[in-house]
């Protein structure tokens, strides 16, 4: 993710436009069809396999997309452990009605968990407490239940309890301290039983309606001191119904992608602003009441979206990341820090020399002033709590979390995005001690933010020299350099460094721009884009579009490939796009060759080929890029025992500024229909800008 691509390469790469579609296509006999439009593919001379790996996912945890998004936890601050330890927090009418209260530190849960919520009452009131917003209000749906946790002990007087209870403010919270007392309520309990040491108390609610912006407001039972602390409010329907599961309908939108990988953390989250504030796997495992949390590196990056109040949890953390891989049946991608911050902020930098080497002790925690070998060994600790058995140190953590079977890890990343010379000094020790323990373990390299110039040059060659497995390039840019670039594989070396499109988006306005939209342009240009690493399936083995997710009311980037609020969801154009090339992958290239020889994308008409041997069907990818319909002659030279129909998935709006949204969220949406197959030449019409998918019965 690129966070100042705008004042710091604005001349080095194009700009973009654009979203959506809806769409019409129609089978007619051909007509005045230009030379480029007759299409052969090759069916009897198949290329190399397509990767399994070919199309996956990039998270990144901004735009709310894993505290407030993915990961379903309703209480924002829930272990009053943010810098400002009220964050989400307000008392009610001031909390006049307690006595005091405060956030303390004396005989807490445990050392990790340090800070609680106090409060004391003297008079009994039902307004003697606090109030939490949740991420932007809190999505609740009538019938469902949802398991409400605290940690809580009673002080000295006569506290006879905890009052639970989900309401809908009857008015637009207070920005101030201040919270509105009453609302309606939507499901309400009591917690008693109270003693005097710290135990966890749980209740579930079932509320009456469905709120998108409710609260949850806690309130003492009775006069004296109460302390609380890990308040939790859980939805119980989540993603396999784990107890610490995934907000279900966000991961069903990507389980239907069929992704190939899942990357995770990020992005330049991985990196932080400063060393400080970056992403470390060792303190996301474990016990989530025992996580600590940092400020998210997203919150206030960018003044136009001032976010202060964007933690990152760690409730979904790296184990959750293994199992969520293993769940959507991707290979997971960790990326580890290389010991740099982002080069766009502090570019702090670790030093490359230590005393111990990277076969020092492991520490469970961050030292206070890492070298680069504390960041080996955090990589080949994570290679060991993934792949590791029981009886190794970090294995025996992976299983005491509930996982007894290795992840299989089969892939990570050196760094994120970073460039230059400090990044390929750190890169060549740091690959070659993981090398040196793991020799099969995949590795994914960073050529840098750029997809050319100078530093990209000498970062590619380098990476070629030494052997690297996979290159990680990124390009953010106007719809054009899309199209314009979809040659942009066909010359690169057969052998060598594999290619993983690890991050792109066309932008419909410029980079970092507030007023991007995921519009039909975007996508279908980056449908045309994606024939082009289809036809060197090759070189290019994995390839991911970015950023993944994005809160409507809370959101810092765009665009996006599926947008959410707290109660709903919908994919854009771009991430049906996306979803038809993951969805349709098959099993091996096949040459595919435009009339009188013309390259992809000239008359912008695009087109890609593969077969799936696994269905016994040919597919065809064929983009056009014009405002009117387009009849194409296809030749599928060789192949043998077709169908007698085929099947048409299409993407299409005459609109190229058209969007999907909560309100309209399949305006652009696939349509399929049959078409007859009456021998090796089909004709068929394309749509007026359109993607379309072909799927003709027929080996090779």
């Amino acid at each position: 993710m690129k966070t100042h691509f705008i004042s710091h390469r604005a001349q080095s790469i194009v700009f973009g436009l654009g979203l959506c579609g809806a769409l019409t296509t129609n089978l007619v006999h051909a007509q005045t069809a230009s030379p480029t439009s007759t299409i052969t593919v090759q069916v009897n001379k198949p290329g190399a396999p397509v990767a399994k790996t070919m199309y996956g996912l990039f998270f990144e945890d901004i735009n709310f997309g894993a505290d407030g998004g993915l990961y379903p936890e309703l209480v924002k601050n829930k272990s009053f452990e943010t810098d400002d330890r009220l964050i989400g927090w307000k008392g009610i009418k001031g909390a006049s009605a307690l006595s005091t209260y405060t956030v303390s530190s004396q005989q807490p849960i445990s050392e990790k968990n340090s800070h609680f919520l106090r409060l004391t009452a003297t008079t009994a009131s039902p307004d003697a407490g606090f109030v939490n917003e949740g991420f932007r209000g809190m999505g609740v749906k009538e019938g469902a239940e949802y398991t409400f946790s605290v940690y809580a002990r009673r002080g000295p007087g006569n506290v006879g309890g905890l009052n639970v209870t989900i309401e809908e403010p009857a008015r637009a919270q207070a920005s101030g301290p201040e919270a509105p007392a009453s609302g309606k309520v939507l499901a309400t309990a009591k917690i008693t039983g109270l003693t005097n040491e710290w135990k966890k108390y749980s209740v579930v609610l079932k509320p009456s309606a469905t709120a998108a912006k409710a609260r949850l407001k806690l309130t003492v039972d009775g006069t004296g001191t109460l302390d609380l602390d890990v308040v939790s409010l859980f939805p119980k329907n989540t993603w396999m119904k784990r107890e610490n599961g995934m907000r279900a309908d966000l991961v069903q939108l990507l389980k239907d992608m069929n992704p190939g990988f899942l990357r995770f953390p990020g992005g330049c989250i991985v990196e932080g602003v400063t060393l400080d504030n970056r992403y470390q796997w060792k303190e996301t495992i474990g016990d989530v009441a025992s996580r600590s949390p940092i400020i998210n590196r997203w919150n206030t990056e960018f003044k136009h979206r001032f976010t202060p109040d964007y933690y990152q949890s760690f409730g979904l953390g790296f184990f959750e990341y293994f199992q969520l891989s293993e769940d959507l049946g991707a290979e997971p991608l960790p990326i580890l820090n290389v010991g740099m911050a982002c080069q766009f902020n502090s570019a702090e930098l670790a030093p490359i020399t230590a005393a111990g080497g990277p076969s020092a002790p492991a520490h469970d925690h961050a030292e206070d002033d890492p070298t680069l070998d504390t960041f080996i060994q955090d990589a080949l600790d994570l290679i060991e709590f993934a792949n590791g058995p029981a009886t190794s140190t970090w294995g025996a953590k992976r299983v005491a979390m509930g996982h007894p079977a290795p992840f299989n890890l089969k892939y990570i990343g050196i760094g994120n995005e970073q460039w230059g010379p400090q990044y390929l000094e750190r890169y060549e020790p740091f690959a070659k001690a993981v090398k040196a323990k793991y020799p099969n373990m995949n590795i994914v390299s960073s050529a840098g933010p750029s997809p050319g110039g100078e530093l990209f040059d000498k970062a590619s060659a380098k990476l070629r020299e030494l052997k690297a497995e996979l290159i990680d390039e990124h390009y953010y840019a106007k719809p054009e350099w899309f199209r314009e670039n979809v040659g942009r594989y066909d010359n690169y070396p057969r052998t060598g460094p594999k290619i993983f499109a690890g991050e792109y988006a066309a932008q419909s306005v410029a980079i970092g721009s507030p007023d991007n939209k995921n519009n039909w342009d975007c996508a279908i240009s980056e449908a045309a884009f994606m024939t082009g690493l289809e036809r060197n399936a090759d070189v290019v083995t994995m390839a991911s579009y970015a950023p993944l997710f994005a809160h409507v009311d809370a959101w810092q980037w765009t665009p996006d490939l599926i947008w959410f609020d707290n109660l709903k969801a919908y994919g854009t154009p771009n991430y049906y796009v996306q979803k038809l090339f993951a969805t349709n992958p098959g099993t091996t290239m096949l040459p595919v060759q435009l009339g009188n020889n013309a390259k992809n994308g000239q008359d912008n008409l695009f087109a890609s080929a593969v077969a799936d041997d696994k269905a016994g069907e040919v597919v065809v990818k064929l983009v056009n890029y014009s405002p009117q319909p387009r009849t194409v002659t296809l030749n599928l030279a060789g192949a043998k025992k077709l169908g007698k129909s085929g099947k048409a998935i299409v993407l299409a709006s005459n609109d190229l500024q058209a969007v999907n949204s909560i309100e309209q969220p399949m305006n652009i949406a696939p349509k399929e229909e049959k078409f007859a197959v009456k021998s090796s030449t089909i004709s068929y019409t394309l749509a007026p800008n359109s993607f379309t998918v072909l799927r003709v019965p027929g080996k090779r």
